[in-house]
């Protein structure tokens, strides 16, 4: 269908101005790329697990997405979160349903989605006072 008269859309000269939040006592995500996450201004280059309280990478470093386990995510579960976050990298990936069964067991929600997105997602969470944890993948060489 043509429109003789298509509707103009006046351009608004509203601006947003953006604040930035200086949260003292939980965990942000301060920047993302490829390869790296920072939190709290501090530059991480492996995958990890962040809380609103701990930055957690002995127990994921290095780990890659083809590697999940079962494991993995009753690790997670340990952390008692309200819901979970699986960054899986540049791209988004689900894991096999078998390796996450715990979480829907315990009714704890899981949002797959990219890294980049898994951390924007995050701070909007915790910044809500949600209980959030987040299992950031990263894509290695």
């Amino acid at each position: 269908m043509i429109l003789a008269n298509p509707p103009r859309h006046r351009q608004s000269n509203r601006a947003m101005k953006l604040h930035q939040t200086q949260a003292t006592e939980q965990n942000l995500f301060t920047g993302y790329g490829a390869g790296y996450v920072a939190i709290n201004g501090v530059r991480y280059e492996t995958t990890l697990i962040v809380t609103p309280r701990q930055v957690l990478v002995e127990d994921w470093r290095g780990l890659k997405f083809e590697q999940l386990e079962a494991a993995h995510f009753e690790f997670l579960l340990a952390l008692q979160p309200e819901i979970v976050l699986l960054g899986t990298g540049a791209a988004l990936r689900f894991p096999a349903p078998i390796l996450f069964r715990c979480l829907a067991q315990a009714q704890i929600g899981l949002e797959v989605m990219d890294s980049a997105a898994a951390c924007r997602t995050y701070n909007i969470l915790s910044a809500e006072g949600r209980n959030v944890v987040a299992g950031i993948l990263l894509d290695y060489k």
